[in-house]
């Protein structure tokens, strides 16, 4: 009602309608851990394509399976990857140097950062009194990358404070902590009075930085990380979503991640309600191997999260572009990530990742073939296979999660009910938060009905659910069947949904029968 009816006339009132829509979430934003030739270390980046991590991460390392992984992602499908460099914290270093009085270093660790090239000039905006500001460029021999920052100060408490500035936008290059800043503007380089002169590469134009280490190989300490310094696993605490987990192998001599490192990986998967693909060990190459993953360390320690692993087996061969495209071995998770995320854009996470439709692309074989008699020895495991058929390829045929196995009887069997359930939860959960501090009655109970119903019959209509009617579908309870007075007064409203989730069709029977002519009695 208007604040006041003070005249005789006409009123207008806007009555807002209680529609507040819920968003899915994304459901295959990728994350992968591990080792890249360059690159800021312990900071998640997001890259949607193979080019942009070449560009920011250093592209294929023959000495990096993570670089493999990622490569395998988009080449199945996958559009959106985030990548955490790790780097042995004992031995790696990063380029540094003092640039005329100003001290500088490579934004990660690694030889790459011996090729940065940093030049100065006072030909700034303070022509006049170039004890003010200075110019700084920046520039990656390898990339040909070139960062240009103007009329920058020494002043903390100018908006153009280099360490801020640098901090804030430069991808190469950041203010060194180890050494004291100088108290004025720190030097030029030669000016440049020739234009046939090309600065960065004459000596005297620009300085390099040195002492760069890519560091000895990556232990488990280095990957798991700190969740109080935000490195390694925890790094992704700095990152608003994501909903897959890769971790190749650390090292290409290393087959395996080891038990421990899976285990914290999968435990941050469950808080962060993500999944963790596991790669088997890349020299098990019979069914026998497969069959032991199933009374493993890996199988025991994880009890409490299987329900959010999932491990496909066994390793894929590929041709390697940097080795004359020569086939070698690659553990198969970046690849499957793909199909996930393939799968999700053509027919929506609640479709499992698998079947004639889940075709690896670049694969060219597996390090072991197997029978379908091998197939469901493992499949009754939890063990999701990799096979090749005559006339479809190779393809994904399996989609169980770790607790998959018959013999668990496990409600999270089936890896596509786990992931939907997770994308519900995070929707609902993202999509309900203006629900807090609202008056605990009716009218609100009302409105959440509204709206997560809504949202349940979008993904109704668009076959997520078994049923044909919504009634047979899903179901959302929120009143005073749900939220008793003792919750109101503890300050609670309980909102329940169910759903009847699609579960896929492991096991095609077909029944013949023959029926014979008319016999006459």
């Amino acid at each position: 009602m208007p604040s006041a009816l003070t005249f005789p006339g006409v009123y207008i009132e806007e009555i807002s309608s209680g529609v507040r829509p819920i968003i899915g979430v994304a459901t295959s934003i990728t994350a992968f851990i591990g080792r890249t030739t360059r690159g800021p270390t312990n900071e998640p980046l997001r890259v949607n394509n193979f080019g942009e991590f070449e560009r920011r991460f250093g592209g294929i390392d023959y000495h990096c399976p993570l670089t493999y992984s990622v490569r395998q992602f988009f080449l199945n499908g996958g559009t959106d990857a985030v990548i955490v460099r790790v780097a042995n914290e004992g031995s790696a270093f990063k380029a540094a140097g003092i640039v005329n009085s100003l001290p500088l270093r490579a934004r990660g660790e690694g030889e790459w950062g011996d090729n940065i090239q940093v030049r100065i000039d006072h030909q700034t905006r303070s022509i006049s009194s170039p004890q003010r500001e200075f110019n700084l460029f920046i520039r990656d021999r390898a990339t040909q990358a070139v960062e240009t920052f103007r009329n920058l100060s020494l002043d903390p408490q100018d908006p153009k404070y280099f360490v801020t500035v640098l901090e804030q936008d430069s991808a190469l290059v950041e203010s060194d902590p180890g050494q004291s800043l100088p108290t004025a503007v720190p030097g030029e380089h030669a000016e440049i009075t020739d234009p046939t002169v090309n600065p960065w590469e004459t000596d005297g134009f620009f300085s390099l930085l040195a002492g760069g280490k890519n560091g000895d190989d990556l232990e488990d300490s280095d990957v798991a990380g700190k969740p109080v310094k935000k490195t390694g696993i925890y790094a992704l605490e700095k990152l608003d979503l994501f909903n897959i987990l890769c971790i190749p192998p650390l090292t290409k001599k290393s087959f395996e991640n080891s038990a421990a490192l899976y285990g914290e990986a999968a435990a941050y998967c469950t808080k962060r309600r993500a999944i963790l693909i596991v790669d088997p060990s890349g020299d098990k190459t019979t069914v026998e191997d497969g069959e032991k993953i199933a009374t493993s360390d890996l199988f025991n320690s994880t009890a409490a999260n299987r329900k959010n692993m999932a491990i496909f087996f066994p390793w894929i061969k590929a041709a390697d572009p940097v080795r004359d495209n020569r086939l070698d071995k690659f553990a198969p998770s970046g690849a499957v990530a793909g199909i996930m995320a393939r799968t999700d854009l053509t027919r929506g996470v609640w479709k499992s990742p698998a079947g004639i439709e889940a075709g690896l692309v670049g694969v060219n074989d597996f390090t072991f073939n197997m029978t379908n008699e091998e197939n469901g020895r493992l499949n009754i495991l939890g063990i999701n296979c990799l096979r090749n058929f005559r006339g479809v390829g190779n393809v994904v045929w399996g989609s169980r999660t770790l607790d998959g196995g018959d013999r668990l009887g496990s409600e999270w069997k089936y890896l596509a009910v786990r992931r939907f359930t997770l994308f519900l939860e995070e929707s609902l959960y993202r999509g309900t938060q203006w629900v807090v501090f609202e008056p605990n009655d009716e009218p609100l109970w009302a409105q959440i009905r509204l709206n997560v119903g809504a949202f349940m019959q979008n993904l109704f209509r668009q076959g997520a659910f078994q049923g044909r009617s919504p009634r047979e579908a899903y179901f959302v309870r929120c009143g005073s069947d749900t939220t008793t007075q003792n919750d109101i007064n503890r300050g609670i409203v309980n909102i329940e949904v169910g759903f009847a989730p699609l579960k896929p069709a492991e096991f095609v029977v077909i029944k013949f029968q023959q029926i014979t002519g008319k016999i006459d009695t």
